[in-house]
């Protein structure tokens, strides 16, 4: 029997920032991956500060941002690379309107820190208002985070690829492991999952497409009109993702595809060509606040899930969280709380 401190089910936002909380505290652990592509793994890996429909911020905005910038510093440590693109988001404004609602927040104390009031004009897309810079917003290099992590799980004996088994599954054990702990990160896989599939994520099926544009641009952004639209490399551009949460069929959507077409054209004049479309389901949560918490019954079983369209800001501040919780006895912030659902 190997021993570990903890097993990890998933290998999305969730299992990999928790992973790191259990490699910065020197605890063993395996985690277990089936190899599908998950939803985190082929999200556009946006860090936004803000609603851009409504130009309001969020829950915990500044502090889950200032503790990405601390997280991926400390794992660049080892894995050699910082994941963090510090490209600002340009919002692509559709009117004067939304334009004078911009610098009416831009006055607000809650507001100021995100919100820059010196617009600009573009090249090569078609902004006839303007556009506005979202200051503390990057992306992160979803690719080279996920292949990285990877590797680093492979080359440390950490990772497990094959399909986990609840059936085998005891208080303390599996195969041919002994654990102190398991967390189940599993996104909308929690359905089946039979400790856990009675919590209440809800999936938002998500569409991407990626392109390669006839012209390039000059400026280095990450632009947002009803989508947003950046460079993966030199040749190829991420355009996406929609929000369809009515959807369900594990296949891509034609209609969604040509929404995305069609969104795509109404700022970016030129012709571009689609080279492939994907689709994700994110694991979503009607109060819009990540589950954390324990089995009722089995207390060494943790399901830590519901990150949303966060995932990369909530997965990393919450990751702490959890791990404070289960090693420390810090009480879960109730807005997180599994047992909230028990009221």
């Amino acid at each position: 029997m190997k021993n570990v401190d903890y097993i990890i089910v998933g290998d999305g936002y969730a299992a990999l920032f928790f992973a790191h909380q259990l490699i910065q505290n020197r605890k063993s652990f395996a985690i277990f991956s089936e190899g599908r592509k998950s939803a985190s793994q082929v999200s556009a890996g946006i860090i936004n500060p803000l609603v851009l429909k409504k130009f309001t911020t969020f829950w915990l905005a500044k502090e889950q941002i200032d503790f990405l910038h601390e997280t991926l510093n400390e794992i660049e440590k080892y894995t050699g690379t910082n994941y963090l693109i510090e490209e600002n988001i340009r919002r692509i404004f559709h009117d004067e309107q939304e334009k004078a609602l911009w610098l009416s927040k831009c006055e607000t104390e809650e507001l100021k820190p995100f919100l820059n009031p010196d617009f600009e004009t573009l090249e090569t897309i078609r902004n006839p208002y303007g556009t506005g810079s979202v200051n503390k917003s990057a992306r992160l290099n979803v690719d080279g985070f996920f292949r990285d992590f990877m590797s680093y799980f492979k080359e440390n004996g950490l990772l497990v690829e094959e399909k986990f088994d609840y059936s085998l599954l005891t208080e303390n054990a599996y195969k041919d492991f002994q654990f102190k702990n398991i967390v189940f990160c599993e996104g909308m896989g929690v359905k089946g999952n039979p400790y856990f599939s009675q919590i209440p994520v809800i999936p938002n099926k998500g569409h991407h497409i990626k392109v390669k544009l006839s012209e390039r641009f000059t400026h280095q952004y990450t632009l947002k009109k009803k989508h947003f639209l950046f460079p993966l490399n030199d040749e190829i551009h991420y355009y996406g993702g929609t929000y369809d949460p009515n959807e369900r069929p594990e296949e891509i959507d034609d209609f969604k595809t040509e929404e995305l077409i069609t969104g795509l054209s109404e700022f970016y004049p030129p012709e571009f060509q689609v080279e492939e479309v994907n689709f994700g389901f994110r694991p979503t949560v009607k109060d819009r606040r990540p589950i954390l918490g324990n089995h009722a019954e089995h207390k060494n079983f943790y399901v830590y899930n519901g990150l949303g369209a966060r995932g990369i800001l909530n997965g990393c501040y919450f990751s702490k969280e959890l791990y404070d919780h289960i090693e420390n006895g810090k009480s879960l912030m109730p807005e997180v709380d599994l047992k909230r659902y028990n009221k």
